[in-house]
């Protein structure tokens, strides 16, 4: 590593709550000369966001252009995004219990939503046929419906749930991140992406 060369790893997206934006918010700075390096992450990036809050996308050219107009002599290396989106949000008084309350809309929505999906699926399949003729196959004699067929069948699907979605009580199951926190990263990364493309489409 030179003492001349500084290297960036900007993030693709940022969120920030002010407009004045310092470079150490955009990635990780590295130089062997530290002092260099604190002067370079306290930098302001010029026009990170506009008036209004919102999505704003960049480029890494920006960022070189910003660290080069103080630092000159110095070179300079990237790693990571090329293009990144700095979402500028407002800060609330109340969001907290915004997040509260649509988590807890959310978790309804879920709830009722797979109950609704579950009993569809039952009555579609015709589950509760299905147990009473294999009951009245292997015991000779009528279900009552509720037997150890439909106690193991209810069991079982409540605990293949929780495995599922590795997730009980606030706790995770496995150190894996749960398939919803796979969906919601990887929706994030298309919808960045996507306005990257656009800007860059926009100006070539």
């Amino acid at each position: 590593m030179s003492d001349e060369t500084i290297y960036l790893k900007l993030e693709q997206s940022i969120q920030v709550k002010t407009e004045q934006v310092k470079l150490s918010e955009l990635g990780e700075i590295l130089c062997r000369d530290k002092k260099t390096e604190k002067q370079v992450a306290g930098l302001t990036f010029p026009k990170a966001v506009g008036n209004q809050h919102g999505k704003y996308v960049h480029s890494v050219l920006e960022v070189i252009d910003c660290i080069q107009r103080e630092f000159p002599e110095k070179e300079i290396q990237t790693f990571g995004a090329e293009g990144f989106v700095i979402e500028w949000r407002e800060k609330k008084a109340f969001e907290k219990m915004t997040g509260i309350l649509k988590t807890a809309l959310v978790s309804l929505l879920s709830f009722f939503g797979a109950a609704f999906s579950i009993m569809t699926f039952n009555h579609d399949v015709d589950v509760t046929g299905l147990f009473r003729s294999l009951y009245e196959l292997f015991m000779g004699q009528s279900s009552d419906g509720f037997t150890l067929l439909e106690i193991s069948y209810s069991l079982g699907l409540g605990v293949g749930i929780l495995l599922f979605f590795n997730h009980f009580a606030g706790q995770k199951l496995t150190d894996d991140p749960t398939p919803l926190e796979v969906q919601m990263r990887t929706y994030e990364d298309n919808v960045d992406q996507t306005l990257i493309e656009q800007v860059r489409r926009s100006t070539s």
